[in-house]
């Protein structure tokens, strides 16, 4: 009997995957980067590996070629490991309850979207309005729009800026769970685009980030957003300019052309944040650089297992935060999770969307209850 070699190449790279999400190495570099690039899918989608795994399984017990201890050995490796990788997965509820004390987070999860739908991100109640322009720079200064088809009026505003580490990504890309999630529930949510590097500086971020809450706060309200209500979030990059732009609202020097608009927002939500100094290493270009007494609330989220950002200038904020300013500061550190966690709806995510929306319900100030159109 020839050796099962396609049973075995598949639970091998089942097995590899999950040692590489569990240990997570974080050098030398290519292997961090391998890391991440499994941990993205595999590690927030254990479930798909485990479904693979067992029909690669089953056909290989009517093909007869469960027979040899190389091949059953390899597939109880894969299974205990992935096994740990869901039980990881499962932690993050625990953990975001835990960061944020007495307010209450919900325990439920959607499991039948989890487990059948992780990579569907619409929702029906939802209406998409995309393309919206919020400043001169074509394609970067474009941003879509995310609100219940019942067309609500007084609802609180989530902007979203991608990742991408000031070099890539774009709008309608991540975080989309948590965007359509709360549109769902009578948000109006934004995700935009801005300038990036090598075209765009420091600075252009920045400006950009800003003339987004610009553009809330003039254009919001013919499309049911209260102005007064706005979150600021963004992942990785993103969370690292929205921090930004919390802490340096309303700075004159850093709006140019807007430079009497209000830009300061309610409350500021990162997801896998770096928040040292930007490119050039001026440390003026860190959040940790511009913590005052009137930061608005901030809700930190960060796996303890990424590879991209490391944690530790999310620790490094949150406990700067905390040891200035006079609103809620949450750190909440997710077990086993690895760099862009929030583009699936995956048990981690759906567990960090519930304390999102505990979080908000906590900080947010009262506004008019929503009326329907």
């Amino acid at each position: 009997m020839n050796p099962p070699y396609g049973y075995l190449v598949t639970v091998g790279l089942l097995a590899v995957g999950a040692l590489f999400v569990l240990a997570a190495p974080r050098r030398p570099r290519p292997l961090a980067k391998l890391s991440f690039l499994i941990g993205v899918v595999l590690g927030e989608l254990p479930f798909v590996a485990l479904a693979w795994l067992l029909a690669a399984t089953v056909l290989a017990l009517v093909q007869g070629d469960l027979t040899t201890p190389v091949a059953d050995g390899t597939a109880a490796v894969a299974l205990v490991g992935l096994g740990l990788v869901a039980r990881r997965g499962h932690q993050a509820l625990p953990a975001v309850r835990r960061a944020l004390g007495e307010v209450p987070v919900s325990r439920r999860l959607p499991y039948g979207r989890i487990l059948f739908r992780p990579f569907f991100r619409r929702h029906r109640a939802v209406e998409r309005i995309p393309g919206l322009s919020y400043g001169p720079a074509g394609r970067r200064n474009l941003l879509d729009l995310y609100r219940h088809r019942s067309r609500p009026t007084g609802a609180p505003v989530l902007i979203h800026l991608h990742g991408g580490g000031y070099t890539g990504g774009r709008k309608n890309s991540q975080s989309l769970p948590l965007l359509y999630r709360l549109a769902a529930q009578g948000w109006v949510c934004v995700s935009a685009n801005y300038r990036l590097r090598p075209q765009a500086t420091f600075h252009d971020h920045l400006a950009d980030a800003k003339k987004v809450i610009a553009w809330v706060r003039e254009n919001g309200p013919a499309y049911g957003a209260d102005p007064g209500r706005i979150v600021l979030a963004g992942s990785s990059a993103g969370a690292h300019m929205a921090a930004l732009a919390a802490l340096t609202a309303d700075d004159p020097a850093l709006q140019p052309g807007f430079e009497h608009v209000d830009t300061s927002v309610a409350a500021v939500i990162g997801l896998g944040g770096y928040y040292g100094p930007y490119y050039d290493g001026d440390s003026r270009t860190s959040p940790l650089a511009h913590v005052r007494p009137d930061a608005p609330p901030f809700f930190l989220v960060h796996g303890d297992h990424d590879t991209v950002a490391p944690a530790g200038t999310a620790r490094l904020l949150a406990e700067r935060l905390r040891g200035r300013s006079a609103q809620p500061v949450v750190y909440a550190e997710l077990p086993g999770g690895q760099h862009a966690f929030d583009l699936f709806h995956s048990p981690r995510f759906e567990a960090v969307i519930n304390a999102v929306d505990a979080f908000t319900a906590h900080v947010l100030p009262p506004g008019h209850p929503p009326s329907q159109r």
